[in-house]
């Protein structure tokens, strides 16, 4: 059985109280490209995407590796924050999945002990997720609780639609997951973490994931037992931030645990059809005892209408040709 990381919508658990279907059409303007001051170029090129190691799960499709190519594109260095989807969300009126449905899901110990007590559903498999009404982007553990003085963090509890209804706004796309690994690597040939291949970096912690007995102690060691500001620790050598551990990222590929039989596999963009979109990076939650894939070449999936309290995403972008780079979006 495959360890479930992020719980999707149609679970045992939450088919009685299922609000109904959200619609995955967007109807968000395309806008100009904005953040641009946040985002880095990178050149592309060639590079071993997935891995062959012990610790990967072959069920997720992690390997083989293979050798990748891809053409130049642009990348935000941080997640997207809890201010710039505020933002998003001041200027479109946007109502996310989890808005729509009335609810999300939120890790137990998180959670307030009266909202506890309201007999939130949890997921049967992986019962440390609670199906809480009225969690959302904006009230990250339920009602009650406030984004106000987290708006340097990342957004979370939001879907894939969500995600790209932001990108769509903001003139920008979701990484392929090609592109993703790519910038997570940060130029290192097959490393488990966009610093080597050891968690902690000279002694110190580098990333956010669970310290202590997965699911009901985290020592907090590394310094968070949520979310932590995007830009903290140290950066990658691509100056890219926080790609392992605080939230899993939606990448705009459909999951599949088999890859194309090709030498070279030029710009990938994942299968043309799918039930589930692919999510990378790992989160806060992330543990070797049970989720290890807060690794560079580790993936996992959900479907496009979930949302859970350590899902968010970043963008990326097309180069602007030379031609067009002095002409107003």
């Amino acid at each position: 059985m495959v360890k479930q990381c992020c719980p999707p919508r149609k679970t045992e658990a939450n088919v009685t109280r299922e609000l109904g279907e959200v619609s995955t059409s967007i109807d968000v303007v395309n806008g100009p490209l904005r953040h641009m001051e946040q985002m880095v170029r990178l050149e592309g090129g060639e590079f071993l995407m997935g891995t062959d190691d012990q610790e990967g799960f072959k069920e997720d499709g992690e390997g083989p590796v293979r050798n990748v190519r891809l053409k130049p594109f642009l990348i935000d260095k941080y997640a997207v924050s809890n201010a710039q989807f505020k933002e998003f969300i001041d200027a479109t009126g946007y109502r996310t999945d989890a808005e729509k449905y009335g609810w999300s899901f939120v890790f137990h110990l998180l959670v307030s002990e009266q909202i506890k007590l309201q007999n939130q559903q949890v997921v049967q498999q992986t019962p440390w997720w609670l199906q809480v009404h009225g969690a959302s982007w904006k009230h990250p553990e339920g009602p009650g609780s406030s984004i106000d003085e987290r708006l340097d963090h990342p957004v979370v509890h939001v879907s894939w639609n969500d995600a790209q209804a932001y990108c769509q706004w903001s003139g920008r796309r979701l990484p392929t997951e090609a592109e993703w690994e790519y910038a997570a690597r940060g130029g290192l040939v097959q490393k488990k973490y966009p610093w080597g291949n050891k968690l902690t970096y000279k002694g110190k912690h580098n990333c956010n994931t669970w310290q202590g007995v997965f699911p009901t102690t985290n020592t907090a060691k590394d310094g968070f037992v949520g979310t932590a500001p995007v830009h903290y620790y140290s950066p990658n050598d691509y100056g890219l931030y926080n790609v392992v551990g605080n939230v899993w990222e939606w990448c705009a590929d459909w999951f599949s645990p088999r890859h194309p039989d090709e030498e070279i596999i030029v710009n990938p963009q994942g299968p043309a059809t799918g039930q589930e979109k692919v999510i990378k990076g790992g989160s806060y939650l992330c543990h070797k005892s049970y989720c290890n894939r807060y690794r560079v070449a580790a993936r996992s999936r959900n479907t496009a209408d979930s949302s859970t309290g350590h899902m968010g995403f970043r963008c990326a972008a097309n180069i602007i040709p030379e031609s067009l780079e002095n002409t107003k979006l």
